[in-house]
């Protein structure tokens, strides 16, 4: 046996690695709290094993197939708000416009593929997705340079994207006006008639949090999308969901729902 398969083979040896790295990768420096959580684990896992013992069925229960997830004991259910809020209204708003096909550019993929399973979507992105599933189809591609004539489609979304270029966070050359261009992109390959669906950070002025994102005004934001008429709007301030843009709230997230006449 050579030395590196000691290793592998050495279970107290892979348990005190399994640890140290699920204390590194959960907690980072809390690690008061993530010794008092290893330590439970600890505790339940010994109280586990042994009533496992005389459980029917019988499952291998061992330690070398541990899988610490000392981070999950939450009083709520963990929400990333934006997205949650910002992809049901999308939901909602599409399940009743119900177009024969969606476009989306750089969205959540997750998302999108969940819209696929009842309107065919196809998704552009700089970066391929590795998994499709039906009724999914992706296309590589910029939202400043999309792959579709001028007029030619019924309905397109880019949900917290267009903030992001320019500013090469994911891979894109630094552009200071890269926002204004993919909201004009968007707009020239809407078909008239058709809908675009956007969201963006709003706030009191147009900011620039490098390389995050931007911040825009809604009165600024709306007037990007030249040609188009604003049918609906949603803003999220914190938790809280509310019809109209408030500027004394400061930051939050605009959701919009624009249509070609």
């Amino acid at each position: 046996m050579t030395y590196r398969d000691y290793l592998k083979n050495c279970i107290p040896l892979r348990v005190v690695v399994i640890f140290l790295c699920t204390l590194r990768q959960q907690f980072g420096f809390a690690l008061c709290f993530g010794l008092r959580a290893l330590w439970r684990f600890v505790w339940e896992y010994r109280y586990f094993k042994k009533i496992a013992h005389s459980a029917v069925p019988k499952h291998l229960v061992s330690a070398r197939y541990l899988y610490p997830c000392l981070k999950d004991r939450t009083a709520d259910t963990p929400v990333e708000p934006v997205y949650f809020v910002q992809d049901t209204w999308f939901a909602g708003r599409i399940a009743q416009r119900r177009p024969l096909s969606h476009v989306d550019v750089g969205s959540s993929a997750k998302t999108m593929a969940l819209v696929a399973q009842f309107i065919p979507v196809t998704m552009v992105d700089i970066r391929p997705v590795p998994l499709i599933v039906s009724g999914f189809t992706f296309v590589r591609g910029s939202v400043l340079k999309l792959p579709f004539a001028d007029g030619s489609l019924g309905s397109i979304s880019s949900l917290c994207v267009v903030e992001h270029i320019g500013l090469g966070r994911y891979g894109d050359e630094l552009d200071p006006v890269g926002s204004e261009k993919a909201v004009a992109e968007l707009c020239r390959v809407l078909a008239p008639g058709g809908d675009l669906y956007l969201s963006v950070p709003v706030d009191t002025e147009c900011r620039v949090h490098f390389n995050a994102h931007r911040a825009f005004t809604r009165d600024y934001f709306i007037g990007l999308c030249v040609g188009l008429e604003l049918l609906a709007e949603q803003h999220l301030y914190d938790f809280e969901i509310v019809p109209a843009y408030d500027a004394a709230r400061g930051f939050g997230t605009g959701m919009y729902h624009f249509r070609k006449p």
